[in-house]
Order: structure tokens, then C-alpha cells, then sequence
């Protein structure tokens, strides 16, 4: 009995050695898959995720006198929901005012001292040029004596009359003089008039400028539309809590939905297989059943890096032929730039070809064994290679590099 037991053992034992030989010789046996050579259409597209803006569309614009007011920054206190459709002269934000009414209050100070500063002028001036009248009238008074006097002395002894012609000589002298300065201080009482007047309309205007600000705080719709807030440089829309800024006191836009484009980035690799003109077939992920038309219309010069990435990227806007009511700004788009068509060609998967420097060359069944054959290649999208010449339509090639592939010999193309 314990005989039998040990052979079975010794037979259960075998059986499982057997398994673990064949079964790990199946595992390393590799698996050879063959293409055929495709004939047909060839494209070569250059493909890129987008998102639609409206091509023209007008701003929605706070307060433009900030800088007048010497308010350069503006925080946002509340917004509407973008995407609400809005009438002319719908509110669409609230600005924080702290600011701008507290360049109020400064100007009204400077207002009042600029009206006080006026006031005190005026009556200076009033008094010294009535004290100036006054003695002028004097002064005549005085002169009209003399000139009496001379008449008076006719009959007096010679020295008694030139006496009295250098007595209206010196009275006429000191009211020309007098007449003279008067004439000045007139001058010089309205160029301080003037000044202060001035200085007091500036403070009025600015406190006039200021009043008028304050009332575009409320920021109101230009037109109907919808309301579409701006990306910053971040990427991040405009938000409460942001900032507009004296320069550019863009609220929102309200986009023109009748002329869409695609706005991409496209690296630095595929950037120069790009140019205006080329035709693009537009994806929209929000509708995946439907396909637009587009055309390239603009390619930047130069480069950027996107806060998302690390890779240089080139800004291209592709303008949607035609109009739909389903695209809206924001949306989402695929696009498929068209670089090159070819009507009917050879081609296989880029991951069929292998090659050097100088040449190229396909894997391919001969009976049992394999051979390298010299192929011609073309252009190439993301998947396939043109096959110029050494394969014809139907033939097939190896995917995968075959096990002594070194020593196989090469087939040149005859």
C-alpha cells in the first residue's frame, strides 16, 4: 500500500513539473501580429483641444475715470452669473466704493479750503484797492488845492509863486505816482484772483469728477447679450473679490454668437506644419454627433508657456464657418487641422517601420521564416507612415520585431 501511495506521488509530482516547463515555454513564446498595406485616402492632421470665444464682442466697462480720481484699483463686490442674458441698462456688478469715497473726502476738504482761500482774496483785494481809492481821491483833492493856490498867488512876489508851482509840481507828481501804483495793484489783485479762481474750479471740477465716478460703480450692460467674464493670466475668470484697475476697467463681455472661433495652442513640435488658410474640422465635446468647418486665420510668432504645462506652445484661432445657437463661449472644441491630403496612397502604422539613418525596412513572412525588406517611407500623421516604394497594396508586415532580427538579411528595394 505504501508502494502504490509513492508511485502516485512520484507521478503527481512529474505531472506538476511538466505543467510548470510547458506552461512557462508558452509564456515566453511571443505572439506575432501582421498588418496589411493599406491603400487609400492619407491624412495628415495636426490635432488640438480648444475652446470658442466669440470673435468680435463689446466690453462691459466700470467706472473710466479712475485715474482722473487717482483710484487705481477697484475690488468687485458682487456679479452676475455669467451666462445670464441681460437688456441695455440691466445691472451686472457692483464695485467697493471705500476707496473712491474716500478720495471724496479729500477733495471736498481740498474744495473747502480752495472756497475759503477764494473768499479771503476777494476781501483782502476789495480792501486794499479801496484804500487805494481812497487816497487817490486824496491825492486829488490835494492836487486841485495846489493848483488853487497857484491861481491865488498871481500877485505875490515871484518867490512866493514859484514856491507854489513846485507845491502842484510835487502834488502832481505824487498822484501820477499814486494813479500808476493803483494800476499795478489792480494787476496784481486779479492775477491772485485768478490764481485762487483756478485753484477753485480745479477742486470743483475734481469734486464734480469724483460725484460722476461714483455713479458708474453700479456697472450696467451697454446692450442685450450674454454675459461672458474674461480669463486672467492665470486661467481663472473674473470672480467677486477680483480687481479692475484704472487702465482696463473691463467688467464682462457680451459676445457677438454669430462668428465663433476656436481658440488652441499648438506645440512647438507640430507649430511650424501650421499656417493661415488651412481647413480644420471642429469638434464641440458638449456635442460630440455634430462637425463644423473651420479655417485657420491666425498663428502666433511667438511662443508661451502655459500655467499649465511646461512645454512652449503657439496661440492659434480658427474661425467656425457658418453659425449655430448650440455654440456658446467656453465650450470645449476638438480640432483636427489639416496639414496634407493625399487621394490615394500606400500606407501602414508607424509601429510597423523600422529603420536607421539611411534606410528603412518592414518585417515580413516568407513561408516559415521571416525577412527585412528595404521600404521607401513619406510623410506621417500621429498612427501612419506613407510607404513610397517596396510594398504593394495587400501585403503584409510584421508589427513587432522578430526574435534574431539582427540576422536577417536586408532585401534591398529593385
Amino acid at each position: 500500500m505504501k508502494k502504490k501511495l509513492w508511485i502516485i506521488a512520484s507521478a503527481l509530482v512529474l505531472l506538476l513539473l511538466l505543467l510548470v516547463i510547458f506552461g512557462s515555454s508558452n509564456e515566453k513564446k511571443e505572439v506575432i501580429v501582421e498588418v496589411p498595406v493599406k491603400s487609400g485616402a492619407f491624412k495628415i492632421e495636426v490635432n488640438t483641444t480648444g475652446e470658442l470665444q466669440a470673435e468680435r464682442s463689446e466690453k462691459i466697462l466700470g467706472p473710466s475715470g479712475l485715474r482722473k480720481i487717482r483710484v487705481w484699483n477697484v475690488k468687485i463686490s458682487k456679479l452676475i452669473p455669467e451666462g445670464t442674458i441681460v437688456d441695455s441698462g440691466d445691472w451686472v456688478a457692483t464695485l467697493d466704493k471705500t476707496e473712491a469715497s474716500e478720495q471724496l473726502k479729500n477733495i471736498e476738504s481740498e474744495l473747502e479750503v480752495a472756497q475759503t482761500r477764494f473768499t479771503t482774496t476777494r476781501l483782502d483785494t476789495t480792501l486794499e484797492l479801496r484804500g487805494l481809492r481812497d487816497n487817490l481821491i486824496n491825492l486829488k483833492y490835494g492836487l486841485e488845492e495846489a493848483q488853487i493856490k497857484l491861481e491865488q498867488s498871481k500877485f505875490e512876489p515871484p518867490a512866493t509863486i514859484r514856491q507854489e508851482e513846485i507845491n502842484l509840481s510835487k502834488a502832481n507828481r505824487t498822484y501820477e505816482q499814486a494813479l500808476e501804483t493803483y494800476k499795478v495793484k489792480i494787476e496784481q489783485a486779479n492775477a491772485r484772483m485768478q490764481e485762487v479762481q483756478i485753484k477753485l474750479d480745479d477742486a470743483m471740477r475734481s469734486h464734480e469728477s469724483v460725484l460722476k465716478v461714483l455713479q458708474e460703480f453700479d456697472v450696467v450692460a451697454p446692450k442685450s447679450g450674454m454675459v461672458i467674464y474674461q480669463r486672467g493670466w492665470q486661467g481663472s475668470k473674473t470672480k467677486e473679490g477680483d480687481q479692475i484697475n484704472a487702465w482696463d476697467p473691463t467688467v464682462a463681455e457680451l459676445p457677438d454668437m454669430s462668428s465663433m472661433i476656436s481658440k488652441t495652442y499648438v506645440n512647438e513640435i507640430d507649430i511650424s506644419k501650421v499656417a493661415n488658410g488651412q481647413k480644420v474640422t471642429v469638434g464641440v465635446d458638449a456635442f460630440p454627433e455634430l462637425r463644423f468647418m473651420g479655417e485657420v486665420t491666425s498663428v502666433a510668432n511667438i511662443g508661451e508657456q502655459l500655467p499649465t504645462g511646461d512645454a512652449k506652445v503657439f496661440e492659434v484661432f480658427i474661425k467656425i464657418q457658418g453659425s449655430d445657437t448650440l455654440l456658446k463661449p467656453a465650450m470645449t472644441t476638438s480640432n483636427s487641422i489639416l496639414i496634407a491630403h493625399y487621394d490615394s496612397t500606400l500606407f501602414l502604422p508607424i509601429e510597423a517601420v523600422f529603420g536607421n539613418d539611411s534606410i528603412n525596412w518592414v518585417f515580413m513572412k516568407s513561408g516559415l521564416s521571416e525577412i527585412r525588406k528595404q521600404v521607401i517611407t513619406g510623410a506621417s500623421n500621429d498612427n501612419e507612415i506613407i510607404i513610397k516604394n517596396g510594398l504593394k497594396a495587400g501585403e503584409s508586415v510584421l508589427l513587432s520585431v522578430p526574435e534574431d532580427a539582427e540576422k536577417l538579411e536586408l532585401i534591398p528595394l529593385k
